[in-house]
């Protein structure tokens, strides 16, 4: 049992948190502000402090130098309400401070509280680790996501995944098929690929002579995967007008060929994949809301490469031992190319990493065990996003300097509306508008 104190100045949040962690069997207390928390560690200690970024009277961080001046060191995590304020606040911190996104579910405080639950099926292979027969990665949010894939395969809910390209989606899609346990295939298709007059025939099949060069019956991708799983990847890509189509045989469970006019029953798991972001599909007409709340019954996000650093050495070992595998070659990293791995960023994750390697294999001298890296690990690709990328934070930054970048950045983008930019920051309005006024920028956005 854990002795925990919540920092935070929404009310309904904190309800919300205090009664899972009630429930998961720990103590917890809780202060609006960085002054009642102060006061808390005047008589008390805490195992755990869940720590939002901005509060009334100042920014979570100071909380953090307090502690360390009165001595006491409990596990913090910190909570912000938008993807890049999780990113700014993982460069100012230490490494053993956590970081948490609001929404939260119970399953995150789980992780975070009670420590990861290693996945039941897994194997071994050259001493790592291969999660339902392919993920690799031991770090926290590796471990979040195979909970989520044990919880989804017990069901034959549909499953969204969301994440940056390159993450590693069909091999997740393929970690669920596997955890799925079930009779029939696992069979992919990208909706990308495919011109509008095509995807059709694609999906659902044809009959013979149902259109110029239909020379024979054909199954479409819903047939084949009967009793199994149907993959579609970039699935946002879909014509919008096709869309109804596939929302039919969601709903129906039954297809119909091009050219054919008997409903065929069909069985299987859908598993849809996108690189876009939710705000992409809400406002720009790129996904019917029908399909997605068929398509996303349960939406999982892949974490990007740059969020669990701490697996980029397994993963190179992996790969780096199927090339000598295939070549009978010896080749083996040092420590120090592991450490220079970790510290590059791979804005192209999982895929730009394993290209890494694989140049890096070929270009070594076949009669030593010395794998050589490239001078520079950086793509065509990346250099180019890197270019275009927004101002990182600096050293030498206060917090309140970086606090006020990221509230103005954050109504930049939705207009100066406070209450959209409030939910992004994960903070109250009231709250919002206390900064404001403290940083002199309320007028700019009346």
């Amino acid at each position: 049992m854990l002795d925990i104190l919540l920092v935070d100045d929404d009310v309904e949040f904190s309800d919300v948190v205090c009664h899972i962690v009630e429930f998961l069997g720990h103590n917890i207390s809780t202060a609006t502000s960085l002054k009642e928390a102060h006061q808390w560690f005047e008589n008390n200690t805490f195992d755990h402090v869940l720590l939002d970024f901005m509060l009334p009277d100042g920014s979570g961080l100071h909380l953090l130098d307090h502690l360390k001046t009165i001595g006491q060191s409990p596990k913090i995590t910190l909570i912000s309400g938008h993807p890049s304020v999780k990113g700014i606040l993982a460069e100012m911190c230490e490494p053993n401070v956590g970081h948490l996104l609001k929404p939260l579910q119970r399953e995150d405080l789980e992780l975070v509280l009670n420590g990861p639950k290693k996945a039941v099926k897994k194997a071994k292979s050259g001493g790592i680790t291969r999660h339902f027969g392919g993920l690799i990665g031991e770090s926290e949010v590796m471990h979040k996501l195979y909970n989520m894939i044990e919880r989804v395969a017990k069901t034959n809910a549909n499953v969204m995944l969301m994440g940056e390209s390159g993450a590693g989606k069909e091999v997740v899609a393929q970690a669920i098929h596997n955890a799925s346990q079930c009779e029939g295939p696992l069979v992919a298709s990208n909706c990308g690929a495919l011109s509008k007059e095509l995807i059709g025939s694609e999906l659902f099949g044809h009959e013979k002579g149902a259109f110029t060069g239909a020379i024979a019956r054909k199954e479409g991708v819903f047939e084949q995967s009967n009793n199994g799983t149907l993959f579609l990847d970039e699935v946002t890509e879909m014509p919008i007008d096709m869309q109804p189509n596939l929302l039919r045989v969601l709903e129906t469970k039954k297809v119909t060929r091009v050219g054919g006019n008997r409903e065929i029953p069909t069985n299987c798991r859908v598993i849809s994949a996108t690189n876009r972001s939710l705000t992409d599909l809400a406002q720009n007409n790129i996904i019917r809301e029908d399909i997605y709340f068929r398509l996303a019954v349960f939406p999982i996000d892949i974490p990007p490469l740059r969020d669990r650093k701490e697996d980029i050495p397994l993963l190179a070992k992996a790969f780096l031992d199927q090339l000598n595998d295939e070549n009978g070659t010896p080749f083996s990293w040092t420590p120090a190319q592991l450490k220079e791995l970790q510290s590059y960023e791979w804005p192209g994750n999982v895929r730009e990493l394993r290209h890494a390697i694989h140049r890096a294999f070929i270009m070594s001298d076949p009669q030593t065990s010395d794998i050589t890296l490239p001078d520079n690990l950086e793509s065509p690709f990346s250099r180019v996003n890197n270019q275009a990328a927004e101002k990182p934070v600096s050293a030498g930054q206060t917090i309140e300097e970086v606090e006020k970048e990221l509230i103005h950045a954050t109504l930049d983008k939705v207009q100066g509306n406070k209450t959209l930019a409030a939910q992004m920051l994960g903070i109250s309005t009231k709250t919002l508008y206390n900064r404001l006024n403290a940083y002199g920028g309320i007028g700019e956005y009346k």
